[in-house]
């Protein structure tokens, strides 16, 4: 089982920019659709996914900013209805916020706009500040139904608008939270349009040259633990198979196990903890209280033989236990008679003398 749990997917018109501001969140229409020719592309890509191996695929919507109930739609509900069924492949929907300087005061992951979060299996933030990535390691990566699982890097940039501290990455990895590599950008391949437009992506060759030196400072910090490696990328001829991806992730000094486990390991816990986030303090089940009837415990009939032999041994057991000293009887031959001590004390008398030997032993 191989995961790609960053399959980008926009749709025709579901963005347009204000003419007013033109540093304002881009709205999103209400009827962004997808085309025929778009389907068409996205059905190609599908089928070129399974045949290198991928059974779990999750389509990516990138969001700017923050979640603005006014003008967000969920456009991977009606991608997906669109599509043709695939037996034995898992899709799922994933929502990635960009966090820019304007995100630190917030960005939608809040309770009014748990409605809007609760149908994505997956939730990603791409911070591109300090402090926007400071709070999606220490604050938002917390259990909670509004857990970001996934923290996004832009390391296709010329340079990290952040530094990767020790303390914020290792809180994020003991939260449950892990870092993605898109190996997009490593072969210079063209990623997602939506993530261009907001200014977090750059490709060709100087995309390529800041993706290897981001990468590696990605594994340092992180000791190859805690990390993922996704597609995120857009055209066919880009797409690589499992063992191609785990032999480029050697090239960043990954060792073979961990760049195994960045790939199959990490990504299956990963979905189980996402799936985890919707039932976060939920009554799975209605307890109901079952209180067993009174019944009269009768004791087994026993055989009258059985409760005689019974009871003679207990009285022979009380009897010898009162008694201290219980008279001595001497083992008799079969077919012999009892003897009593007075009868071997006079018998055994030789000359008129008393044997003092018997006569002690009485």
């Amino acid at each position: 089982m191989h995961f790609d749990l960053n399959f980008p997917v926009t749709a025709s018109g579901s963005t347009s920019q204000p003419k007013k501001n033109k540093n304002k969140q881009p709205q999103q229409s209400s009827q962004a659709a997808f085309t025929p020719a778009q389907i068409k592309g996205i059905e190609a890509r599908l089928d070129l996914l399974e045949h290198l191996g991928y059974t779990v695929i999750a389509f990516n919507q990138s969001v700017n900013k923050k979640i603005d109930p006014k003008t967000h739609v969920n456009i991977l509900d009606g991608l997906l209805q669109q599509l043709r069924a695939r037996p034995g492949t898992v899709f799922l929907k994933r929502l990635t916020i960009v966090l820019d300087n304007d995100s630190e005061k917030g960005f939608g992951l809040t309770n009014a706009n748990a409605s809007l979060v609760e149908p994505y299996d997956v939730i990603a933030l791409l911070p591109t500040t300090p402090a926007t990535f400071s709070l999606a390691c220490l604050t938002h990566s917390l259990p909670s139904p509004l857990t970001a699982h996934i923290v996004a890097l832009p390391l296709t940039l010329p340079r990290l608008p952040f530094q990767l501290k020790h303390t914020l990455v290792r809180t994020a990895i003991k939260n449950g939270a892990v870092f993605e590599i898109n190996y997009a950008g490593a072969i210079g391949g063209e990623s997602d349009a939506s993530l261009s437009t907001f200014g977090v992506s750059d490709t060709g060759a100087s995309g390529k040259r800041n993706w290897w030196a981001a990468a590696r400072e990605v594994v340092r910090v992180t000791k190859g633990k805690g990390i993922i490696v996704s597609g995120g990328v857009a055209s066919e001829a880009d797409y690589r198979g499992p063992k191609d991806i785990a032999n480029l992730l050697t090239l960043l000094d990954l060792a073979q196990n961990l760049a195994h486990d960045a790939s199959v390991a990490a990504p299956r816990s990963l979905i189980l903890r996402a799936q985890a986030r919707k039932t976060y303090r939920a009554v799975l089940s209605e307890p109901r209280l079952v209180i067993p009837e009174t019944t009269q415990v009768v004791a087994p009939t026993q055989q009258s033989g059985d409760s005689e032999k019974r009871d003679n041994v207990n009285i022979s057991e009380k009897s010898s236990r009162s008694s201290p000293n219980p008279a001595l009887t001497l083992p008799q031959s079969a077919g012999s008679k009892k003897r009593t001590c007075d009868e071997v004390s006079l018998k055994s008398t030789v000359n008129g003398h008393v044997n003092k030997k018997n006569q002690r032993s009485c």
